[in-house]
C-alpha cells in the first residue's frame, strides 16, 4: 500500500469525475490519501470528503499567498475543527512563498508563525510550503519551536542540506511528481541521500503530475511513479519504499492510534 500524502481532490479540477479518480487510486495501490484545504471553500470540501470516504484524512490551514486574506476568526475556525474533528491529522499547508506577490512578505510571516503556534497547541504536525523562501522558512521553523511537533516539507526541491537541517528538527521530506522530471537536480539527490525513514512521498494533484504524465491533470493513481522512481535511485526494490513512506506517514499523522 502506497499513501498519498498530499493531495487536493477537493480541487474543482475533479467534480466531474472525483468517483473514478479515487477508484484508480485504490486499484493502484493507493490505500490513504490526505486532501489538504488551505482556505474556507477548500476546507470545507476537504471535509465533506473525509466524512464520505474511511480512507481520506485532513490537513487545515491556511496557504500564505493568500496570507492577506486570511482573519483571526478564519484562524480560530480552523482550529476548533482540528481540535474537534478527528480525521484532521495536520495544520497547513503553511509557510512562505515569495514566488506570488499577493500577499506581503511580512504578513505571510505573522499568518506562518500564528499557524506554527497553532500546531503546537493541538499536537499536531505542521505541512510545509515553500517556494523561493527557503531561509525564511528554515528560521521561522526554528525561532517557533516546531520542532515540538515536526511536520512535513511538502513538495521539496531544495538541497541535501537544508533536508538534513529540516529533519533535524523533526520534519519528514515528502517527494513528489518532480523527483521524476529528468532536469530536477535537487530532488532526485534528496532521494538518493537522504535515508528512506525520513521521506514521504505525495502527488500535490491537480498539479505537477510526474512522468511520463507530465503536463497533464495529476491524480493520486500516480503516486506510485514517484514511489518508483525514488526506489530507481535508491537502487532498492519499489516494495521496500512503499512499505517504508507508508510507516512514515502512518506515524507522523498517527493514522494507526
Amino acid at each position: 500500500m502506497l499513501i498519498d500524502t498530499h493531495v487536493h481532490l477537493n480541487d474543482d479540477q475533479y467534480k466531474e469525475d472525483l468517483d473514478e479518480v479515487i477508484r484508480r487510486a485504490l486499484d493502484a495501490g493507493v490505500g490513504k490519501m490526505v486532501v489538504v484545504g488551505f482556505d474556507r471553500p477548500t476546507i470545507e470540501r476537504a471535509l465533506e470528503l473525509a466524512d464520505r470516504y474511511p480512507f481520506i484524512y485532513l490537513v487545515i490551514g491556511w496557504h500564505p499567498v493568500d496570507a492577506v486574506d486570511c482573519t483571526d476568526e478564519d484562524l480560530h475556525w480552523i482550529e476548533q475543527l482540528a481540535s474537534e474533528h478527528p480525521k484532521v491529522v495536520g495544520i497547513g499547508e503553511t509557510g512562505l512563498d515569495y514566488h506570488w506577490d499577493k500577499s506581503p512578505r511580512e504578513v505571510q510571516k505573522e499568518l506562518f508563525r500564528k499557524q506554527i503556534a497553532m500546531a503546537r497547541r493541538l499536537q499536531l504536525p505542521v505541512i510545509i510550503h515553500n517556494r523561493d523562501a527557503t531561509g525564511d522558512v528554515v528560521e521561522i521553523l526554528r525561532e517557533e519551536g516546531a520542532a515540538e511537533t515536526g511536520g512535513i516539507m511538502h513538495c521539496y526541491s531544495g538541497s541535501v542540506e537544508t533536508a538534513r537541517e529540516c529533519i533535524d528538527m523533526n520534519f519528514m521530506i515528502s517527494l513528489g511528481g518532480p523527483v521524476t522530471f529528468k532536469n530536477a537536480r535537487m530532488p532526485k539527490e534528496v532521494a538518493k541521500e537522504i535515508g528512506l525513514e525520513h521521506l514521504l512521498v505525495e502527488t500535490d494533484a491537480p498539479y505537477l503530475a510526474p512522468h511520463p504524465n507530465r503536463g497533464k491533470r495529476n491524480e493520486p493513481s500516480y503516486v506510485p511513479l514517484v514511489a518508483e522512481e525514488i526506489a530507481r535511485l535508491k537502487e532498492i526494490p519499489v516494495e521496500e519504499v512503499a512499505r517504508k513512506t507508508t510507516e512514515n506517514a502512518e506515524r507522523i499523522f498517527r493514522l494507526k492510534e
